[in-house]
Parts: C-alpha cells; sequence; structure tokens
C-alpha cells in the first residue's frame, strides 16, 4: 500500500463516521464525574428512598415498646434497641423522614427571607442598604447556636420552634451573599436598558437579576442543607428541638449520650447525621466547581 493510499484511509469519512457511531454524545461535567460527588449523590438518593419507602423499610413501630432494653446489634435488632425497648433502626428510618425534609424546608425559608432582603438592599441601595445591612450585621454578633438556643429556648421546646430559631440565625447569610451578587449586576448594560424600557423594579429584579445569582444561590443552599441539620441536631441533642418519643436523629444521640457504654443507641444516628451532612457538602462542592469556568476548566485539565 503506497503512502496515499495509507493518508486516505486515514481519513476516510465512512470509516470515521462508523467510528464515532459508538462514541457518547453527551457526557456528565467533570466535575459531576469525580468520585467525591458520585458518593455524595449515591448518599443523598439512598437517604431520599428511605424518606420515600421508610413505613415498608422499617422493620418495627419507631414508638413501640416492646422489646428488651439494650440489646446489641443483631438480626432481629440490627441496630439493636435503645433504653426503653425500641428498635433504632427503625428510629433512624423514621428520623430521615423529619431531619432531611425539616433541613429542606429551612433552608427555603431562609433563602426566601435573605434573598429578599438582600436583593432589596442591593437593587435601591442609599438609605435602604445602610438600614437593612445594619439588621444583618445585627445578627451576625451573635454565634449561630447560641443565638438559636436563646430563641428555642424563650419559645420553648418543639420542632416548630427549632425551625423557626434556625430560620432567625439562618437569613443573615444569605441577605448578604445575594446583595453582593446583586451590587455586581446592579449597574450592568442590560439592567439600565430594562430600566428604559418602563421595567418595574420588581421586574427587574425577577426577571433580569435573578436568573444570573441563581448559581451562586443554589451553591450555598447545598452547602447550607448541611449545616441545617447539624444545627437542628444540635438543637434537640441540648432537649431544645424535638421531644420525646420523635424519632429526631439530635435527640437520638443526646439520649445515647447517656448510655454511652451503650454505644450503639448514639452511634447510628450519629453516623446517618455525618452521611448526610458529608454527602450535601460533597454536593456542593461539585455543583460549584461545575458553575464556575474556571475551576471547571481546571478539572478537565486534570483529567486529561
Amino acid at each position: 500500500m503506497t503512502t496515499t493510499e495509507k493518508a486516505l484511509e486515514a481519513v476516510d469519512p465512512i470509516r470515521d463516521v462508523e467510528s464515532r457511531k459508538w462514541m457518547p454524545r453527551w457526557r456528565l461535567p467533570a466535575a459531576w464525574r469525580r468520585p467525591l460527588a458520585i458518593l455524595g449523590i449515591v448518599i443523598i438518593a439512598f437517604w431520599v428512598l428511605v424518606i420515600l419507602f421508610g413505613p415498608l423499610l422499617s422493620p418495627y413501630d419507631p414508638l413501640a415498646q416492646d422489646s428488651a432494653r439494650f440489646l446489641p446489634p443483631s438480626l432481629a435488632h440490627p441496630f439493636g434497641t435503645d433504653g426503653v425497648g425500641r428498635d433504632v433502626l427503625s428510629r433512624v428510618i423514621h428520623g430521615a423522614r423529619i431531619s432531611i425534609p425539616i433541613a429542606v424546608m429551612l433552608v427555603a425559608l431562609s433563602l426566601l427571607i435573605g434573598a429578599t432582603v438582600g436583593a432589596i438592599a442591593g437593587y435601591f441601595g442609599g438609605l435602604v442598604d445602610a438600614v437593612l445591612m445594619r439588621i444583618v450585621d445585627l445578627f451576625f454578633a451573635f454565634p449561630a447556636i447560641i443565638l438559636a438556643m436563646a430563641v428555642s429556648a424563650a419559645l420553648g421546646p418543639s420542632l416548630v420552634n427549632a425551625v423557626l430559631a434556625i430560620v432567625v440565625v439562618s437569613w443573615p447569610a444569605y441577605a448578604r451573599v445575594t446583595r453582593s451578587l446583586v451590587l455586581g449586576l446592579r449597574d450592568s448594560n442590560f439592567i439600565a436598558a430594562s430600566r428604559l424600557i418602563g421595567a418595574s423594579s420588581f421586574t427587574t429584579l425577577r426577571r433580569d437579576i435573578a436568573p444570573n445569582i441563581l448559581g451562586p444561590i443554589a451553591v450555598i443552599c447545598t452547602l447550607e442543607l448541611g449545616n441545617a441539620i447539624l444545627l437542628l441536631s444540635g438543637l434537640s441533642y441540648l432537649g431544645l428541638g424535638a421531644v420525646p418519643p420523635t424519632p429526631e436523629w439530635g435527640a437520638m444521640v443526646s439520649e445515647g449520650s447517656r448510655v454511652f457504654y451503650n454505644y450503639w443507641v448514639a452511634l447510628f444516628p450519629g453516623v446517618a447525621i455525618l452521611s448526610v451532612v458529608l454527602a450535601f457538602n460533597f454536593i456542593g462542592d461539585s455543583l460549584r466547581d461545575a458553575l464556575d469556568p474556571r475551576t471547571s476548566r481546571a478539572v478537565q485539565a486534570m483529567e486529561l
């Protein structure tokens, strides 16, 4: 075979099309193909299934006290039993149906309040910005857990009051970030064009600014989901959140800490909290890398 024939064979369009036929036309972004991102997605998918099918997966009634006290893990009770004979596995499963949905609701409420305040402050500026940001600074002057404890103690121990306490300490972070993002877009040409055509401030914020700040806000929300679970569990651990016999993870760890020699009572709900918090942090980091062009290119370069 001559050199010319070899060159023609190398660029044969039919062979090239046949080879491309089996190549994937779409691939996940590089940030989502990393092991930690995949692990985070798998863990959250597992807990979502537990939330959806909890009553079917639970081997016992989480409130039933029909077993011996402090049974160690066994085939009958894979996670053992607690101090009043309740199955720990069933309580962990039903605890997921409380802790994770409440954390999502916490983040949604905090985002709604914080993003609204931050967007108004950043868009209008001047006196409005100064007043709203001083209120935000007032909340930042206190440690989040201490302020949440004070609010929850004043309202009384319950899950509803714990939710209100955590929302009170969480929304300022969203307000500050949203304000900084809106300030970066407020003087852009497309915002000026929107004003010139007579769009109202609300329309401009909703139609022109909101889509451009969704990426960073989504990253913060994902990371804050883990913090919300930690805060909720912390309040319940201190007796300021869920009250017995509610199967909430933080309250279960608190019960187990008083009988630490029966390690399984606190171990398994603690591992559940750890897994969810780590998973949300892994997903948040991957989402940040996927939305940041510079980081995304760096991740792709590392794969090559």
